[in-house]
């Protein structure tokens, strides 16, 4: 027994026991019944489909809308049969994820039109709806009205027909004489006004939203043998099939051995033919779906184009290897290929742009300038379908319907190109001209090395390097640059720098468009099997030491020229610190394409970093407002022990110094005297 006082505790198995056996007590009493209609599970599937499709029916539609400052993507006639060619085999061959959004939206629209159909019998008990009369009428009327109902619908007054046996009969009218007490009994009408129910407290009645026949007795064995197959078969395998898949893929989405063969194989002085055999490397161990169909004469064919020697240092020994170069090479050399290869192609096409990027992952995490340049010049070649080894000598064939024996071995001039093809009355004048209107030949404006606040760039300190770029066509012609002096220069070049200064203070790495600046929506590439928008990689380099100075940024959305007047560009920058020397460093900028083989654009830049003591006083702070230390203290000798400066004390000082020891003293003995009396 517990004294007074005390508190009575459980300990805690006992109380989860107690618990326990409470909650059976609690179940014991309640009355389980199991949907007869099924349709409390209808419900259940029906809020179960719409969380889960309607996310994927939004990620599933294709973004129809275009900014107002976006143009269409290449109009040109190669490009408008290609992107029909995609749409049309993505139709026929629907993804996984469209089918099951389909079928799920017709299953969701089944079940929604058989719960509407349904009748619920789960309704509130209502006397008076019973009785079919107002809840404002008193005991005198609802007796009255009662009445009436009872010489109508007494047994002994209904007649039984076919459809109202005397079982229904009698059951209504227990439900009208159980309505009529609840409003008139005291007792009934404050069970029906607590529980709801003239009868008083009813056992607790819990509905289960599975249909009745899944728990029947002779269906136990299906059920019990479905669920055996999904728990102790399908969901292992899934999980199983997650797990390993994991392990096997790095953070680039390739797997494990080819990033090991990228790592192994990849050297310092690659260059565009060696990246080509690094990336061959890897095509053993990816999952590609192949067709059933020999590519022995596709290969022929291939070697005679690039050599016996050149095909044989690329197409490597592994078979799965030597098919997917097979298949690559016939793309890069634009070799027609069957139905059934044309297939697997694109699927090996469209998983290079993964292997690529982890490629170039690997390249920038060495800091090599040359294998970053030729990985990332490696992606136009891709698009455009031409041969990166040997060095392609006609930029040229780029254009839509253009072959490269078709142009003059390194001739870059696209005007004089498409002005010859005019005056040969050439059909394809007019998609070569609609492709040049959306080209994308990069233009920097302006780089610089900024630093926030200083004017000067010192050992350590946070630099940003600032690249203004701009697309100019390769048939515009020169913009016209009007010179402004006076107070309209002075006053473009405040704006300038203030818009220079909010981009530099902003958390973005590429600055927002100006009002009325358009950029591409699409890259021409009749080749490439999908839509393909343009970026560009910003590079900082040193050429010397062939390295990356710091990480590059890819960009997207570079502007056309429009006015090719000062402000007339879109701003990019690139954060890091600056060496800890002081000197000058000669650094280059590069900005390359990923869709077009030689569009790219560089500029040499130089850093100078200067010593603090550069800065006047006004802008090294606080820090040389700090006064040297006297020479008498011991923060003054060890200062000249290091050689720093020192505060000399004059003959005046000590003069002070003595008369502030007198007054002192004079104070300290009157304050004696005021003491002692």
């Amino acid at each position: 027994m517990k004294s007074r006082g005390q508190t009575w505790r459980i300990k805690p198995a006992r109380r989860y026991y107690i618990t326990f056996h409470l909650l059976l007590s609690f179940s014991a009493m309640a009355d389980y019944h199991y949907d007869e209609s099924g349709n409390m599970a209808s419900y259940f599937i029906i809020t179960f489909l719409a969380f889960l499709l309607i996310p994927l029916t939004i990620s599933s539609i294709p973004s129809r809308s275009r900014s107002a400052n976006q143009p269409v993507p290449c109009e040109c006639g190669p490009c408008i049969a290609q992107r029909k060619r995609t749409r049309g085999s993505k139709f026929q061959l629907p993804r996984k994820k469209t089918s099951f959004v389909i079928v799920g939206w017709a299953a969701f629209a089944y079940l929604c039109w058989k719960v509407a159909g349904a009748k619920s019998d789960n309704q509130i008990y209502n006397p008076f709806e019973i009785l079919g009369i107002d809840s404002g009428l008193n005991e005198k009327e609802i007796k009255s009205h009662y009445k009436k109902l009872s010489k109508q619908f007494h047994p002994d007054k209904v007649r039984v027909t076919v459809n109202e046996t005397i079982e229904l009969i009698q059951d209504r009218f227990v439900t009208l004489t159980k309505a009529y007490k609840a409003l008139t009994d005291p007792v009934i009408r404050e069970n029906w006004e607590k529980y709801n129910n003239p009868d008083g407290r009813q056992e607790m009645s819990m509905g289960i939203a599975l249909p009745a026949w899944i728990v029947a007795g002779h269906n136990n064995i299906y059920v019990l043998g479905v669920y055996a197959v999904l728990v102790g078969g399908v969901l292992p395998i899934l999980v199983g099939r997650w797990w390993f898949g994991n392990r096997q893929k790095t953070k680039d989405g390739i797997h494990a051995n080819s990033a090991a063969a990228f790592f192994l194989n990849l050297k310092e002085e690659s260059t565009d033919a060696d990246v080509v055999r690094v990336l061959a490397s890897a095509y053993q161990f990816e999952t590609v779906p192949s067709v059933k169909e020999s590519t022995d004469d596709l290969e022929a064919e291939i070697r005679e184009a690039v050599g016996p020697t050149v095909w044989a240092g690329i197409v490597g020994e592994n078979a799965r290897q030597q098919r997917a170069m097979v298949l690559l090479y016939a793309h890069l050399l634009r070799l027609n290929v069957s139905k059934g290869l044309a297939k697997e192609q694109s699927a090996l096409l469209l998983q290079t742009p993964t292997l690529l990027s982890a490629l170039l992952t690997i390249s920038q995490s060495r800091n090599w300038l040359a294998p970053t340049l030729a990985i990332m010049r490696l992606h136009a070649f891709f698009v455009q379908a031409l041969p990166p080894a040997p060095a392609p000598k006609h930029q040229l064939a780029q254009l839509p319907g253009i072959k490269p024996s078709e142009v003059p071995a390194d001739d870059k001039n696209y005007t004089a190109f498409v002005h010859s093809l005019g005056e040969k009355s050439d059909g394809r004048v007019a998609d070569v001209r609609k492709a040049l209107g959306q080209w994308g030949r990069v233009e920097i404006v302006d780089v610089s090395f900024r630093v926030i606040g200083e004017r000067i760039i010192t050992p350590s300190s946070i630099v940003y390097l600032v690249v203004k770029l701009r697309v100019v066509t390769p048939d515009a012609k020169p913009a016209k640059t009007e010179e402004i002096d006076g107070e309209d220069a002075k006053r473009l070049g405040r704006a300038a720098e203030e818009r220079e200064m909010t981009f530099l203070n902003s958390r973005k790495d590429a600055e927002d468009l100006q009002p009325g600046q358009a950029f591409s929506g699409g890259a021409h590439a009749p080749f490439w099997p999908g839509t393909r928008k343009p970026h560009w990689w910003l590079i900082l380099a040193d050429d010397k030491s062939n390295r990356v100075v710091v990480p590059p940024l890819k960009i997207i959305d570079v502007p056309f020229r429009r006015t090719g007047d000062a402000t007339d560009f879109r701003a990019y920058k690139i954060q890091f610190q600056a060496p800890q020397n002081t000197g000058l460093l000669t650094w280059r900028v590069y900005v390359v394409s990923d869709s077009y083989v030689g569009e790219e654009d560089v500029r040499d830049i130089t850093m100078k970093i200067d010593d603090v003591s550069a800065l006047t006083a006004d802008e090294q702070g606080d820090e040389d407002e700090i006064s040297d230390p006297e020479e008498d203290t011991i923060a003054g000798q060890m200062a000249a022990m290091r050689g720093g400066g020192v505060k000399k004390i004059t003959a005046e000082d000590e003069e002070s110094d003595e008369e502030s020891s007198t007054d002192d003293d004079k104070s300290s003995g009157s304050d004696s005297d005021s003491d002692s009396d």
